[in-house]
């Protein structure tokens, strides 16, 4: 018999002396020692002066490792024999994840004392975080506790679904009026209004302007690091939960941003603001493809998107108004905590879990306590989710993604148009304050027309829903991808033309309205490029969706974060027309992507490795 085997049978009987107790713990048939700890612990406590006397052997000088005290040889032998006990049940929870429990007492006879030891009942336990369930272990390792009935697998009749597709449980089949709430109560949920009060916030801190925007910049950076996060959490726990509770603590630092009493301040809030509030723009497209169908999802992300974009175009106008009153830069903060906190309410109210897997999860949470049956349980229940799957889905698919030419491409296009619209919170001042002499309130109602070149993009992607219904009837109630690239392709020619028609008009001799038509062709090819973006993506990367739309959502929120940091200095050293007119010859290389697509995206979408599934399946 080896070694380890010999301790593990004087373990398992307690003998090592006359006394049971001296050596107990929760052991299982099913335990796989560590052999080489286990080995050196059988070897320390045969060794122990105690245990050679009981058994009738003397201790050689060699043995005793230079002690000449025998009480002394035994303490450290006992110690280190508990050390390796511990280091073997320590590698033992790892294998096993179980929660051990080991107690060692070794009785004394020399000088007729009795050493005492012990240590903790849970030698490895996991740290409980905000997301528990997601535990570090590899997918398939053992479970962590053992039980009797622990091989007999459950029958599907104990998994909970729901009751047909007619179900009204179902999300799918919520009331119009309910769908249209939580749309739009989604969609209130992304406000700022901060950018207007830079100005202020310069003076105030006597810095650069470039210094002052960084704090625009940074909200945008949290906005783009943020889904890494908040999409997987939405996927374990739910929309709700994964929504609201960060967004309450955005508006928390929304407030902190009001009361800074310096600029490190300012713009520490500004990223944990953009950071925590980006969780309602990660999570509402999963959001409305629980809620809306196919053929309706189209119509519900354009009036998602107008809301999202309506921040940043309605912002600098009503930041504007308060910073010329008598309340201030940090009142625009104050405000948006508010506003935010109201939705957060409304939220509270009106909002319900819209994540079919959860759902079934508290329906048959409802089912074992009405039941009594305590098998019943969702398919959610058995994902055994891990950080490593998670990480893999949202953190490193998405930059996998952005190396093929479909993710890349459409990415950088609407990537590109996003960051002009938040270059215009900087350009547009500079045209209609600094070179037409406005004021900041009246200066920033120019942003209207960009508004109203937005609703005119809307209208014409609910005009082309009609078409994609069509060709997903004609495809089998399949998407097809390319049908969501006609709004794209024309908007790419009225936004280059917008950003040309913007600075060449961008001067005295021209009347205000000039650049005001500019503003409502680049609001126009903003919408339609972004939006039919955002579909092209969803509808070519359906398995892998999730993560092409955090890729996209990363790189946007980059271009938005960088172009008003040289937004002041282009314009400015360059001049109006010049600097547009750079910005619009980058939008003239863009225009053949939509058409590219439109024509071979169909045998480049077959090629692709997460893309396949959309030609084939």
């Amino acid at each position: 018999m080896r070694r380890h085997d010999e301790a593990k049978e004087l373990i398992q009987t307690g003998i090592f002396t006359q006394d049971k107790s001296l050596f107990t713990g929760h052991l299982r048939d099913n335990w796989i020692y560590p052999v080489a700890h286990f080995e050196m612990a059988a070897n320390l406590w045969m060794e122990r002066p105690t245990y050679q006397a009981l058994h009738g052997k003397a201790v050689t000088a060699e043995e005793t490792g230079g002690e000449s005290d025998p009480l002394q040889l035994e303490r450290r032998q006992v110690r280190e024999c508990k050390e390796h006990l511990e280091k073997a049940a320590k590698w033992e929870s790892y294998e096993l994840d179980a929660r051990i429990g080991l107690k060692v007492t070794a009785a004394m006879e020399a000088k007729q004392s009795t050493v005492a030891s012990g240590f903790s009942a849970a030698l490895e336990t996991r740290t409980h975080s905000i997301v528990s369930r997601i535990r570090s272990r590899e997918p398939g390792q053992t479970a962590r506790f053992t039980h009797p009935l622990s091989h007999t697998k459950t029958t599907e009749d104990a998994i909970v679904d729901f009751d047909g597709p007619d179900d009204p449980y179902r999300p799918m089949n919520w009331g119009f009026r309910k769908k249209a709430i939580t749309t739009v109560l989604y969609g209130l949920t992304t406000m700022g209004i901060y950018s207007t009060g830079t100005t202020q916030v310069d003076s105030e801190f006597h810095v650069s302007e470039e210094v002052g925007t960084l704090g625009t910049t940074l909200l945008l950076f949290g906005f783009g690091l943020g889904p890494l996060i908040w999409a997987p959490i939405s996927e374990v726990y739910g929309r709700k939960p994964a929504v609201l509770a960060p967004y309450f603590i955005a508006a928390i630092f929304s407030f902190g941003t009001a009361t800074a009493k310096d600029l490190q301040t300012v713009m520490l809030t500004r990223f944990f603001t953009g950071f925590f509030g980006s969780a309602p723009v990660t999570n509402t497209g999963g959001v409305l493809s629980d809620i809306w169908t196919a053929e309706q999802r189209g119509a519900a992300i354009v009036g998602y998107a107008m809301a999202v974009v309506g921040g940043p175009v309605l912002g600098p106008i009503v930041g504007g108004a308060i910073t010329q009153s008598y309340l201030g830069w940090r009142w625009t903060q104050y405000i948006t905590g508010i506003m935010m906190m109201f939705f957060l309410c409304l939220d509270l109210l009106f909002l319900d879990e819209s994540y079919p897997p959860v759902l079934l999860v508290y329906k048959a949470q409802r089912l074992r306590f009405s039941t009594g049956n305590w098998a019943l349980h969702a398919r959610h229940e058995e994902w055994d989710v891990t950080l490593r799957e998670l990480g893999n889905k949202y953190m490193i698919r998405p930059f996998a993604l952005l190396t093929t030419p479909i993710c890349f491409l459409v990415a950088l296009y609407a990537s590109f148009v996003y960051g002009i619209l938040y270059l215009s919170l900087a350009a547009f001042p500079i045209e209609f304050q600094r070179i037409r002499g406005w004021n900041p309130v009246v200066g920033a109602l120019p942003f209207l027309a960009y508004l109203i070149g937005i609703l005119c993009g809307a209208a014409i992607n609910l005009f082309n829903q009609r078409f994609y219904v069509r060709r997903f009837k004609a495809n089998g109630n399949r998407p097809v991808p390319e049908a969501r690239l006609p709004p794209m392709m024309l908007g790419s020619v009225f936004f280059a033309g917008g950003l040309f028609l913007f600075g060449w008009t961008g001067t005295l001799k021209y009347h205000w309205v000039c650049p005001c038509i500019g503003a409502v062709l680049m609001g126009f090819g903003f919408f339609t490029i972004f939006q039919a973006a955002l579909n092209y993506l969803i509808d070519t990367f359906q398995a892998a969706s999730a993560s092409a739309v955090a890729a996209n959502t990363f790189m946007r929120s980059l271009f938005a974060g960088c172009f008003p940091l040289f937004a002041n200095i282009m314009f400015t050293k360059m001049g109006v027309p010049w600097a547009a007119s750079v910005l619009g010859f980058v939008a003239v290389a863009l225009i053949p992507i939509p058409y590219l697509f439109y024509i071979y995206g169909k045998r480049i979408r077959a090629r692709g490795k997460w893309s396949r599934a959309s030609v084939y399946d």
